[in-house]
């Protein structure tokens, strides 16, 4: 695998870009996310009006990644960056800590949109499929 999948790129997808489902095809085999991502993905289905349509597309997607846990190694890798971060005084969004713990465990690259929120996590490697 080669790179881990965030929330707002699973959902882009979902939506089926043309970019994206290139992007699927470029590196199939190497795409995974996170059981945050999916979540994150579960609760935005059942927050909508039709929550069975959500919860189709999110199966379809399953289909095309794997799903690696948040398991006691990403806790630990959490608990590594977050300290760390913490004492040079920044504070990250736990999710999106919990989310780049899996990507750094795992020598993945994170694939977001929401660059901005992740660059001050050091030895993360970051990619926007959605910026042209």
């Amino acid at each position: 695998m080669t790179h881990l999948l965030d929330t707002n790129i699973c959902s882009a997808h979902m939506r089926r870009p043309a970019g994206l489902a290139h992007r699927f095809f470029q590196y199939a085999g190497g795409i995974a996310s996170s059981t945050i991502v999916l979540a994150e993905l579960y609760s935005g289905a059942y927050k909508h009006p039709n929550p069975a349509k959500l919860l189709a597309l999110i199966a379809d997607l399953l289909q095309e990644l794997a799903v690696l846990d948040f398991d006691s190694g990403c806790a630990h890798e959490f608990g590594v960056l977050q300290g760390g971060l913490l004492q040079q005084g920044i504070v990250v969004p736990e999710t999106d800590l919990m989310i780049a713990s899996v990507a750094r465990l795992h020598n993945l690259t994170l694939v977001t949109h929401n660059t901005a929120d992740f660059q001050s996590i050091p030895g993360l490697r970051l990619d926007d499929w959605l910026s042209p």
